[in-house]
């Protein structure tokens, strides 16, 4: 199998070892790479009841068959742990180069445990791995981390003060702010003692069959180009393009999910953005389409901000002023924080402040009070320190927890439900929390890609999300970018996959690849406590209609939704998979080993 290397790299920091073992390669076949063997590493390895902080869980760096292989969006990797945030199984993905600079050291996996006893950091080259002491480096901001550990053909991740710190939604970034973000992987590797990875790698991965290999992806890189959405919407505004769309729409949260809608959305849009910020675009290894952007607020450049950064730190506290959105952003990715629980969780604060929970300054509009309360939270000062939990623990705490838009711990991305019944549907069964990774239905309930459906029907919706949430399950698991899914679909990663490792993949192998791994991380989620009353959505959105703007006078219909959504999955009117379909996926044999360990 050319595609891949079948080395995975171990490090145990409380031993101080790091040794080399070969990956089984029925393993690589079943679950792919990247997120599939992530969940798989994750759900062997660490006991549901481990403490996320502790020594027993693992931070598994996966890369997949495509990562480093010069392919459209061949750049992505991802990361998987035991969420300290959510309790979940979890998994991070991120285009920064240090996927691909593993990769070319040869290896598919650095998996990590144990808590070193002192600061550390880790050297990866094609011999392995070494450890490193990092005393100087602790307390730095990422650029500056990375900056110390620079040389020409290595590639850098590390945590800021936040990861240092154990904030709950600390994150993992390059010195771009290119990050492995959500759910709080930066406080796990905070917690190891670890404060940063270098990766030097130089060798390309094989190919199996280069002809093929060639053919497919010129083809590829055709529709990409062809593709009006990856050849130009993306490229020429980024993500930020959505504000006023999603505005139109009146799904663009504001006020903690209070409105469906932003008054100031004009000013803070995409389109503003290009004007008055952006100095060039950018792109992760090996991309096309190059959606990210360079920007400038006074003496600062820096990455973004994304769509998702721009409602978390704008409409969804009030604050319009977009030179604070921004310094806020390059400020996250400089501390090592997930922009949206950040932003989500200042505003549950400021909500928990209007409905006279929480005795403060901090309160929507705001705007001059932003940048201090982000350093708080990173340095665990004052509400800073209650911030830094998330808003599901600050709202618990403050006996208001509707006021917590999350799912599973994990606070919600820039899409109100209430406009778009499939996205409702999707944040609820989302097996890391809400999160519009895990499935968009973006495009078919708003964007009309691949057609376009009611947004505001509930039934139907389930089908199409299932096979998009296995479409993306794959595309995490190959290692690939799921704006490439814009312009190409299942049968071209089939295709690739088959060219460059050699294993004969059809469209349909990929998909149920898809559903194994996502019925994998449902089943560690079980394990974990989790139940369909987990499944649901805040009541906000279940029983309190949109007031005004594209969306006005709707709710969603979870419930309805959701027994259509089990029995499509082939699971129990409970949401647990049946005996049936874990024989068909090859997991009964995986499950009844786990259960009985």
């Amino acid at each position: 199998m050319n595609g891949w290397t079948r080395k995975m790299l171990r490090v145990d920091l409380s031993e101080g070892k790091t040794w080399i073992e070969d990956i089984d390669e029925e393993i690589l076949k079943k679950y792919l790479g990247g997120r599939g063997l992530g969940a798989y590493l994750v759900y062997t390895e660490v006991p549901p009841e481990t403490d996320p902080l502790g020594e027993d869980n693992i931070l598994a760096f996966c890369n997949g068959a495509m990562t480093g292989v010069q392919i459209p969006t061949g750049g992505r990797s991802s990361l998987s742990t035991l969420s300290p945030l959510t309790g979940t199984i979890f998994d991070a993905n991120t285009g920064s180069q240090f996927g691909v600079r593993l990769r070319w050291a040869g290896f598919d996996a650095l998996v990590i445990k144990g808590v070193s006893p002192t600061p550390v950091w880790l050297e990866i080259t094609k011999d392995g791995a070494k450890i490193h002491p990092a005393d100087e480096l602790w307390g730095k901001e990422i650029p500056d981390t990375v900056a110390a550990l620079k040389e020409r053909g290595t590639a850098t991740v590390g945590i800021g003060p936040a990861g240092e710190n154990k904030v709950l939604f600390a994150s993992i970034a390059d010195e771009k702010g290119r990050s492995y973000g959500r759910g709080g992987v930066g406080a796990v590797m905070g917690a190891k003692n670890l404060k940063a990875i270098r990766a030097t790698g130089k060798e390309k991965p094989g190919i199996a069959d280069v002809d093929i290999y060639k053919f497919v992806n010129y083809e590829a890189g055709k529709m990409v180009t062809a593709s009006p959405r990856t050849s130009e919407g993306l490229p020429e505004f980024g993500t930020s393009v959505l504000v006023n769309l999603m505005d139109w729409y009146g799904v663009l949260p504001a006020r903690n999910f209070q409105q469906g809608g932003y008054e100031h959305a004009e000013e803070i849009s995409g389109e503003r953005l290009k004007d008055d910020y952006l100095q060039k675009r950018g792109a992760c290894w090996s991309c096309p389409i190059g959606c990210k952007r360079v920007t400038k607020v006074g003496d600062e450049k820096g990455e973004g901000p994304e769509y998702e950064s721009i409602y978390a730190l704008g409409s969804s506290l009030d604050i319009h002023n977009f030179d604070t959105i921004i310094s806020a952003n390059y400020l996250c990715n400089r501390l090592g924080m997930d922009t949206i629980s950040c932003g989500a969780t200042i505003a549950c604060a400021m909500e928990l402040e209007e409905k006279g929970k929480l005795d403060t300054d901090l309160a929507f509009g705001r705007d001059d009070l932003l940048l201090k309360t982000v350093e708080d939270i990173a340095y665990r000062r004052g509400l800073g320190d209650e911030i830094a939990e998330g808003s599901k623990r600050l709202s618990e705490r403050y006996e208001l927890p509707e006021v917590s838009m999350q799912v599973k711990g994990l606070e919600f991305p820039a899409y109100d439900p209430r406009g778009m019944q499939g996205q409702g549907l999707l944040y609820a069964t989302s097996n890391r929390g809400a999160c519009h990774l895990r499935g968009n239905m973006l495009g078919p309930e708003l964007l009309g890609a691949p057609k376009m459906l009611d947004r505001h029907a509930s039934s139907g919706k389930a089908g199409i999300l299932i096979v998009i949430q296995h479409t993306n399950t794959v595309i995490d698991s190959i290692g690939m970018c799921k704006f490439v899914n814009f312009a190409i679909g299942d049968d071209f990663f089939a295709r690739l996959m088959t060219s460059i490792t050699g294993v004969k993949y059809e469209t349909q192998d990929l998909q149920l690849a898809g559903e194994r791994i996502w019925n994998l991380e449902r089943l560690y989620n079980l394990r974990a406590g989790f139940t369909e009353e987990d499944d649901n959505l805040p009541p906000r959105f279940l029983n309190e209609p949109l007031q005004e703007g594209g969306s006005a006078g709707h709710v969603v219909h979870l419930d309805e939704m959701l027994e259509e959504y089990y029995r499509f999955r082939g699971w129990r009117v409970d949401g647990i998979p049946t005996e049936k379909k874990l024989m068909a996926l090859g997991l009964a044999e995986l499950e009844m080993e786990q259960e009985n360990a």
